[in-house]
């Protein structure tokens, strides 16, 4: 191995991760600084552990300076459609290279030029001194750089690292042809034209029959009379001009030579500095080892719970600040989508908001053998649609489909938006959907989860569990469309893929309208009530592991299970009799009222309260969260229940189509 090791960090995405993962926090000065302190916290955990893992041994940070670049002289519709970032995350860029500079980092940015031309100039520099490099990011397109033994890319957000066989698995050719596959399916989100109709799939089994672009191209006359050939004839030039927007270039002049970017690790100035004039108090305790002092809270403050409180008791009672208010649900106000332009167009909004609820409508609750049937989606509360996928008239004795797009489509443009980083998904059950979508090629990231997040904020305070039903009668005083509304009860109950689109609409698109309603007021209480840690450290990244393994299956030893079953019982009853020998008497251990008569009756042990409330945990600094005292209690398909409760019966988490 190399003795020089690069690691170059996309810092595009560090941005945009922490801008969704945190609440809009501000700092001393009165400033917003959500994304500035998430994208501090991140960088200096990379830095810091990078470094005493003695893994790189130079390191850089690079962003992009300016929207226009050379390709959009090349091809001026080259990122048309990608609408500007957020409004309240624009003021905090200047901050957040100021961040950078103070962990006496460098960062590289270079006017004309994508940070991914950049990220390429240096990875090839490197290589050829004989370095080894890692690209720090999730962006398909840098996997384009991948080299064995040489080269690969970390992906942070699923700690996992990239090699060629990644880009293989995925795509289906190695990174020195991915460009080729890239440009052949195009890129709705840089809006690269590529060739129309051909998707991943088509696109790697083209380039592997004639082994590029150009192979593909010049095969042209020999291919069967198809559509496929048919575009590709009308759009050659289209499919070079693509080639060229997706090709990284790695001769342009590095702004700072290799040897600058050397890591010797963070300095304590200009950090300190940085840290006191933002007021980020626990960054800054991290890094003088002085504890800082907590905020004094109530103890016996209740969660926001009321929908219909006026706005300055919630306030009063909690401290949060308060929310602006909601439209009205209108469930006939939903959009059906069945073209292609009506879904490019709510696309275009999840990417102009940054926020896109999600929800799937199915044939079954299993969501590992059900059929997807439709695909509802909210970019803003009041804004929801539904797409249909796969419903069949009712009433119609050759069972015809009402107009809809076809599942291919839906998947192709979905594809993109759904994997972004730059746009949050939300989901109420969220793994339901992961598992629905993935066994389509769709996956789903980054993610928040509102039946996770209730759960962590009110673990046992929320009677008949976090379902959507329950939680959006408590939090939006809202009674959502029950499904056997839509579909019937008994012998007359029909599989939600012969409901009428009109009446499926309103039910569907109500579920991600609500979704994103009940994320707008609950995710704000993170922070506040001290739940950031645990969701975000234990609960949401349970989310995609759990999903997984109800997919994979558990691999069970069983005669272990047997011999573990017997061992416990043995060892159950070993400490019964102990029990009943201390007591002087048996008695029914479970019963905690025959219980209490032995503990404080007979035995005279003092008696307290017969149950302590949940201490609220404490919060601290501007805008981050403190150690939380409520443990992770374990959540399931079934439904969220309180740290030691028996088993909940089983019962759906969430209203789900049934056929």
């Amino acid at each position: 191995m190399a003795s020089n090791h690069l690691y170059l960090v996309d810092g595009s995405g560090y941005i945009f991760r922490a801008y969704h993962q945190l609440p809009p926090l501000t700092n001393r000065h009165g400033l917003n600084v959500g994304a500035v302190y998430g994208y501090t916290a991140m960088l200096w955990k990379l830095a810091d552990a990078l470094h005493k893992a003695d893994g790189p041994s130079h390191l850089a940070v690079v962003l992009d300076k300016g929207s226009h670049t050379f390709r959009n002289d090349m091809y001026d519709q080259y990122k048309a459609h990608r609408p500007p970032p957020p409004e309240d995350l624009v003021p905090q860029f200047p901050l957040i290279r100021t961040a950078t500079r103070a962990f006496s980092l460098p960062c590289i940015e270079e006017e004309g030029f994508e940070a991914d031309d950049i990220i390429a100039t240096y990875t090839c520099r490197a290589v050829e001194a004989g370095w080894s490099v890692t690209i720090v990011s999730s962006d398909k397109d840098l996997a384009q750089l991948i080299i064995p033994g040489q080269v690969d890319m970390l992906d942070t957000m699923k700690n996992e690292r990239r090699s060629s066989q990644y880009v293989i698995d995925k795509f289906g050719v190695g990174p020195e042809r991915l460009g080729d596959v890239l440009a052949l399916m195009g890129d709705s989100v840089d809006n690269v034209p590529g060739v129309p109709g051909i998707g991943p799939k088509t696109a790697s089994k083209l380039i592997t029959e004639h082994g590029d672009l150009e192979g593909v191209l010049a095969a042209i006359p020999a291919m069967k009379p198809s559509k496929m050939r048919e575009n590709l004839e009308n759009n050659v030039e289209m499919a070079r001009l693509s080639r060229k927007l997706v090709a990284l270039h790695c001769d342009m002049p590095l702004p700072q030579d290799l040897d600058s970017l050397k890591l010797d690790g963070i300095p304590p100035e200009p950090l300190r500095e940085f840290l006191e004039d933002q007021g980020f108090k626990t960054l800054l305790s991290r890094l003088t080892g002085e504890r800082p002092m907590p905020r004094p809270v109530d103890l016996h403050a209740t969660p926001v719970t009321d929908a219909t409180a006026p706005a300055a008791e919630v306030e009063a009672r909690t401290g949060i600040p308060s929310l602006p208010e909601l439209p009205p649900i209108d469930c006939t106000a939903y959009q059906t989508i069945s073209d292609e332009a009506a879904l490019d167009a709510i696309i275009a909004e999840a990417y102009a908001g940054g926020l896109l609820a999600i929800d799937t409508e199915t044939d079954a609750l299993d969501s590992v053998a059900s059929g997807l049937v439709g695909i509802s989606l909210a970019t803003a509360p009041g804004r929801a649609a539904y797409i249909p996928v796969a419903h069949v008239s009712s009433d119609d004795m050759f069972g015809e489909k009402p107009p809809q797009l076809p599942l291919s489509v839906v998947v192709d443009k979905l594809l993109p938006v759904l994997s972004d980083p730059a746009v949050l998904k939300i989901g109420h059950n969220i793994k339901y959907d992961i598992n629905v979508l993935a066994r389509h090629g769709l996956v789903i990231a980054p993610y928040d989860d509102t039946m996770v997040i209730s759960f962590d904020l009110d673990s046992g305070k929320m009677l008949g569990g976090h379902g959507m039903d329950v939680a959006a009668t408590t939090h939006l005083a809202h009674t959502c469309t029950s499904f056997k509304d839509v579909t019937g009860t008994g012998k007359k109950q029909i599989s939600f893929a012969h409901v009428p689109l009109d009446r499926a609409t309103a039910y569907a698109a109500e579920d991600a309208d609500v979704t994103f309603r009940l994320w707008t007021r609950l995710k704000p209480r993170l922070a506040h009530e001290a739940a950031t840690r645990v969701y975000e450290l234990v609960d949401r990244p349970l989310i995609p592991v759990v999903a997984g393994m109800e997919r994979a299956g558990i691999k069970v030893d069983r005669h272990k299970l047997a011999q573990l079953s017997s061992q416990f019982t043995q060892e159950m009853a070993r400490l019964e009799e102990e029990i009943y020998a201390e007591a002087g008497h048996p008695f029914t251990i479970g019963s905690p009222q025959q219980l209490g008569v032995v503990l404080f009756d007979e035995k005279g042990l003092k008696g307290g309260r017969r149950a302590n409330p949940a201490p609220t945990p404490r919060r601290d600094g501007a805008g981050e969260a403190g150690a939380e005292a409520t443990p992770f209690a374990g959540w399931c398909s079934t439904g969220g229940r309180s740290p030691g409760s028996s088993p909940p019966t089983p019962r759906r988490c969430r209203r789900r189509s049934t056929g």
